[in-house]
């Protein structure tokens, strides 16, 4: 919604100065073609490659719930990452509303800090606030250290993505990486990356009601079952197909294909 004339001239600019362009999905690939004249030979899709810097202990599920208060028959939603607008939170407090009522065990975990959003935070606060949702929601409103960040993915049944626009999250990957399904709004390249009944579920954007309605499919399918052997799928499955060793084959193949050998390096 910022986005203008001159910004989009000096973008196009910038692109065609350029020997070669890398980008996470075939969306933005067809963009740069359709709205920036990007030849096609000219852009490459390279993976999202999964996030395994964070640390992954021994901690357990039950361990981790203990830390944020759960119990084992909570059924826990989490939201983390950065608070903005475009993030859906608001969408998803509305979603959880509807859900508690016919899964009263059900609950949010919010993880993360207002960035630059603080009034659009207050107003939610308000909302999650209501008597309704009161106790129905775990807030840690604060940067989240990678060393702490194993706990909410380890505690959590379902990671939360209910954003309103966006091209890609890395939180998707943070969440595969420690094999937790996703429920997410089909916005951006969202719907590329998540494959329906066995790494999460995908619904309609900026719709609560279509929220809350994935959320109670989830914790009735065979996905959340069976969510203990599901996990060790969903990470191998992130690992094959977002490996940091396809990111690497892809992008030497392009420099090799831009400079000379000599220049390249003998053995490189």
């Amino acid at each position: 919604g910022n986005d203008g004339f001159l910004n989009r001239l000096t973008l196009k600019i910038q692109y065609h100065l350029v020997d070669h362009l890398f980008v996470h999905t075939e969306r933005m690939k067809g963009e740069l073609q359709s709205e920036f004249d990007v030849p096609a030979e000219r852009i490459s899709v390279i993976p999202f490659g999964i996030n395994s810097t964070v640390p992954d202990t021994m901690l357990t599920r039950s361990e981790a719930r203990h830390r944020l208060g759960l119990d084992s028959g909570h059924k826990a939603v989490l939201f983390f990452g950065n608070i903005a607008p475009y993030k859906g939170l608001g969408d998803l407090g509305d979603a959880m509303a509807q859900v508690v009522k016919t899964l009263p065990e059900c609950r949010l975990i919010i993880a993360g800090r207002p960035t630059g959003a603080e009034s659009y935070w207050e107003r939610i606060r308000e909302r999650i606030s209501a008597p309704s949702l009161r106790d129905k929601v775990v807030e840690r409103i604060e940067y989240v250290p990678d060393a702490d960040t194993e706990v909410y993915f380890k505690a959590a049944d379902v990671l939360a993505l209910p954003y309103t626009h966006v091209f890609q999250s890395g939180v998707l990957f943070l969440g595969y990486n420690f094999g937790l399904p996703v429920i997410a709004t089909d916005v951006g390249s969202l719907r590329e990356d998540i494959i329906e009944g066995e790494t999460g579920i995908v619904c309609e954007p900026a719709d609560p009601i279509a929220f809350a309605r994935a959320v109670e499919e989830y914790f009735s399918s065979d996905l959340y079952r069976t969510l203990d052997s599901r996990r060790t799928e969903i990470r191998r499955f992130a690992g094959e197909r977002y490996s940091w060793t396809k990111v690497a084959a892809i992008t030497k193949g392009v420099y090799r294909s831009l400079v000379p050998p000599r220049e390249f390096g003998a053995g490189a």
